[in-house]
């Protein structure tokens, strides 16, 4: 009786070893746990800290943007900063204008392509500044989230004359 009992509880050890031994660790290498990130200080970046964008005109977005794995998603807010608020992640200040009630602030929020399997990439996003808004304070802020979902924002404060 001993015998089969102990047989009994070979074969269970025996098998739940080898459930163990086959049951692998992730790779740490293979997780991705870094953040993209966003890159404002290149030489074509646009907008940067404190610039300065005129009503009724265009100008193209120089988004420089790079994950360790790859991207996924791109997009860019702007809004009033009439209030004072604060979204920047920069160090440096920019003057403000007075606290202003808004009436025709502009408002656009705009999703930007990355191409499938980039670990870099430049967007380049034409943009409209309608010339009916309120001049004055705003934001333009920059989300970029990885294919893993980890996501950064940069926040730029910039005027619009």
């Amino acid at each position: 009786m001993k015998r089969k009992q102990w047989i009994k509880n070979w074969l269970v050890a025996s098998v739940a070893l080898a459930a163990i031994a086959s049951c692998s660790k992730k790779d740490s290498s293979i997780v991705d746990t870094e953040y993209p990130s966003i890159d404002v200080s290149a030489s074509n970046s646009f907008p940067k800290q404190c610039s300065e964008i005129q009503r009724g005109q265009k100008f193209i977005a120089m988004i420089h943007v790079s994950d360790n794995k790859e991207l996924g998603s791109l997009n860019v807010d702007i809004h009033h900063n009439f209030d004072h608020h604060s979204h920047s992640t920069e160090v440096n200040d920019c003057s403000l204008n007075p606290v202003q009630t808004p009436v025709n602030p502009l408002v656009l929020i705009k999703s930007i392509s990355v191409p499938a399997g980039q670990t870099k990439y430049v967007a380049q996003q034409e943009i409209e500044i309608p010339a009916d808004i309120d001049p004055g304070d705003y934001h333009f802020l920059i989300r970029i989230t990885d294919k893993e979902g980890w996501q950064t924002i940069k926040g730029l404060s910039i005027k619009i004359k």
